[in-house]
């Protein structure tokens, strides 16, 4: 494991320890209805039901929980220890079947080619140098007419300030910059603790139509509240939007199976 990937991990294992957000686990209320939780885009047609489901980057006892409670054979993959071990407590408390693998969002080599009907990715890429990487993966594991149903930092969020000045968030980041950005403290919309990186709008969007997807949609979650206080996450969020979420398709042919690589099967044992 390179550097980077060892830091986030050593980050988001003390995050989950603290319990810190991001790391809060689904709720009884959530159970009753998860199908409300999971699709609530209307992306996923209302019924997973036995859909082959890949919770990427997605550990921390929410949705390979609320997928498995909704009736999907559910993998979840994530680099932290300490967040899929909060996936393993809530799957045994609520008798549910997962599989669970602790691994990078940019190596899935262990995971079998074109095996998911449904890759889910809650925001994560930012914690990767190259989300490119990150989509050749997906493509790979993906079945033809799969859906990867992905959400990501803005690069403005990543770009701004964290409270306004007079003038408003400035722009403090280079938009063609290159490794992490500085760490950052008292950011509801950044992790401290973490390196995170800002990927341009050509990347995101571009880069996942060049590795075999088509988008079918595209959203930008709304958490904006003009009447906020300066400087709080809905205020920040009216001027600066956080989160963009894409809707794409596999459509081409998945890569080959990298040689040498080891495979994941339904039937290997968790972790």
């Amino acid at each position: 494991m390179n550097a980077i990937l060892g830091h986030n991990r050593r980050a988001w294992d003390e995050r989950a320890r603290q319990r810190l957000p991001h790391t809060e686990t689904a709720s009884d209320k959530e159970f009753q209805n998860p199908m409300a939780v999971i699709d609530e885009c209307g992306w996923l047609g209302g019924n997973v039901c036995g859909k082959r489901v890949l919770c990427l980057a997605a550990g921390g006892g929410r949705h390979s929980v609320l997928f498995a409670a909704a009736g999907a054979e559910v993998t979840v993959v994530d680099i932290s220890a300490e967040m899929l071990a909060l996936d393993r407590k809530l799957a045994a408390g609520r008798r549910l079947g997962i599989h669970v693998v602790e691994a990078s969002m940019d190596d899935l080599s262990m995971l079998p080619m074109a095996h998911f009907e449904i890759v889910i990715q809650p925001v994560s890429t930012c914690y990767v140098p190259d989300v490119l990487a990150v989509y050749r993966e997906v493509a790979r594991v993906t079945a033809t007419g799969g859906l990867y149903i992905s959400q990501h930092k803005q690069p403005a969020t990543l770009q701004a300030e964290v409270v306004p000045s007079a003038k408003g968030y400035l722009l403090n980041e280079p938009y063609y910059r290159t490794g992490p950005l500085p760490s950052v403290e008292g950011s509801l919309h950044r992790e401290s603790g973490t390196l995170e990186f800002l990927h341009r709008w050509e990347d995101l969007v571009g880069g996942l139509c060049r590795s075999g997807f088509v988008i079918e949609d595209l959203l930008e979650p709304r958490h904006a509240d003009a009447g906020a206080e300066p400087g709080a996450f809905a205020h920040r969020s009216f001027y600066v939007p956080p989160y963009v979420t894409l809707k794409a398709r596999r459509t081409s042919e998945p890569v080959e199976q990298k040689a040498g690589s080891r495979l994941w099967t339904p039937d290997s044992p968790d972790g």
